[in-house]
């Protein structure tokens, strides 16, 4: 959803922040019901994957995903309502940011050089 070339990334002091990426591995645990796979799907460590998702759990008053260990039926998680409502507020002011800031975004497009001037 980055329409207009914009990345919003908000920082909420220092208790942290969240930007394209994590709410992209959000959107992937969701589909997937696993940190690993949707980990895997972006090219991304599952240490790396676990490490986000408890930052980001770490920053909201209840978890944004919630996990299951693994054993014979296999491990998996879920995105909760928290999340979920995070995920649509961070989306949502995308879109808003990408409404909003289509026209200086345009012009400072047409400022830009020509790729093949740029040889």
């Amino acid at each position: 959803m980055q329409s207009g070339g914009l990345r919003i990334r908000v920082v909420f002091g220092d208790s942290g922040m969240i930007g394209p990426g994590k709410a992209e591995l959000l959107e992937r645990i969701a589909r997937c019901g696993s940190i690993a796979a949707a980990g895997r799907e972006m090219g991304m460590s599952y240490k790396r994957a676990w490490m986000l998702i408890e930052t980001l759990n770490a920053m909201f008053r209840t978890p944004v995903v919630e996990s299951t260990r693994g054993g014979p039926g296999g491990g998996g998680a879920v995105v909760t309502e928290t999340g979920q409502q995070v995920l649509d507020l961070y989306r949502a002011l995308e879109r808003q940011a990408a409404e909003a800031g289509s026209v200086p975004l345009a012009e400072m497009r047409a400022l830009l050089r020509d790729v093949s001037e740029r040889k």
